[in-house]
């Protein structure tokens, strides 16, 4: 059987713009992406902040495709939203009625840091986590969040300019916490996972200092989406929109810290034994087959079957004979002299049931 040929698009999403607490304009911000090399970004100012979607400001830039959505929440239960025809208000609406009016406006949606812990120095370990984990009908899990993830490690002043001098290499993967759920609602149905920046590219104040510690430029080259899209993007704005959104709805993509090293050109896939190819977020009645990995770098590249691991190999590839159902996804590390190995790739699974 031929197999299907997929174009990659990279993109980061979870973005904020002056339009609520971000630093920057999104002139500023798809300049940033071109400088990085991505496709598109997903903008995703807070709702309670900004006075409209301003969809006037979607479209590309350039090669950089702009699309614009909403961070919606306050306190708790932030959720990033996408596609959406018009303003979601209200700041603190029932998690499940957000979710349910972008359902119902043919949107797309993300439970944001669900389980963040927050920066013990300076913020006191705010954390806008989500409480409610009984919701239904969301599309997926925003699995790894760059700063929220950042922050995380700064406890003490020292702590802090450790990680500013080191940004790529100090960065955690997804939380156990995170993993464990969203492992979890994965075999009750298809939970896509994404991941994103949060980029503010805010100043920091504290006392007398004031910096900005994070440029668009440095946070757009971190935790990317990897969308793999089965026809060349559309130079049309609105068909381009409609091609990326089908594919995260479906979930085929990955996630990746392409600050640490680009991830273009990883792939995750599964063989049976007829030689169908079944491809990431697919589900499928079980067959015996081949699960197919291949990285554009040597790595610590493990297998997860429902939430455990199945096996690891350092390699650039991997091949692993499946004889069992179950959902399986990958994880990639990368190997880092003096820092050992980080954090890298995490794919969206592919099911057999």
């Amino acid at each position: 059987m031929n197999k299907r040929q997929w174009y990659e698009y990279v993109g980061n999403v979870h973005i904020h713009s002056s339009y609520s607490d971000g630093g920057g304009s999104v002139e500023e911000i798809a300049r940033a992406a071109a400088e990085n090399g991505l496709d598109f970004v997903g903008l995703n100012d807070h709702n309670y902040m900004t006075d409209s979607l301003h969809l006037e400001e979607e479209g590309f830039y350039g090669n950089v495709l702009v699309l614009m959505g909403l961070e919606i929440g306050g306190r708790y239960h932030h959720y990033l939203a996408f596609n959406l025809r018009e303003m979601i208000r209200g700041k603190d609406l029932p998690p499940q009625e957000v979710i349910n009016r972008v359902n119902a406006l043919g949107g797309l949606g993300f439970l944001a840091h669900p389980f963040e812990k927050g920066m013990p120095f300076h913020e006191h370990s705010i954390a806008y986590t989500w409480n409610d984990l009984q919701v239904k009908g969301y599309t997926g899990i925003s699995i790894w969040n760059y700063m929220s993830r950042w922050k995380e490690r700064v406890r003490t002043p020292l702590h802090g300019l450790y990680c500013l001098l080191f940004k790529r290499l100090s960065l955690r993967g997804p939380s156990r916490q995170t993993l464990r759920f969203w492992d979890m609602k994965c075999r009750e149905g298809r939970v896509v996972a994404i991941g994103g920046s949060d980029a503010h590219a805010g100043v920091f104040h504290w006392g007398a200092l004031r910096f900005r510690p994070f440029s668009y430029r440095t946070l757009l080259n971190s935790v990317n989406v990897h969308l793999l899209v089965e026809n060349p993007l559309s130079s049309d704005a609105k068909r381009a929109k409609e091609q990326l959104f089908a594919v995260m709805q479906e979930g085929r993509l990955f996630i990746a810290h392409d600050g640490l090293a680009p991830a273009r050109g990883f792939s995750f896939s599964y063989e049976t034994v007829s030689g169908e190819p079944f491809q990431m977020g697919e589900e499928h009645g079980f067959v015996p087959g081949t699960i197919v990995v291949r990285c554009p770098e040597k790595g610590r590249i493990r297998v997860v079957r429902n939430g455990r691991s199945s096996g690891e190999w350092k390699n650039r590839k991997a091949r692993v004979k499946i004889e069992q159902k179950g959902v399986y996804r990958v994880e990639v590390e990368r190997f880092v002299p003096v820092f050992g190995w980080k954090p890298w790739i995490f794919s969206n699974p592919i099911y057999l049931r």
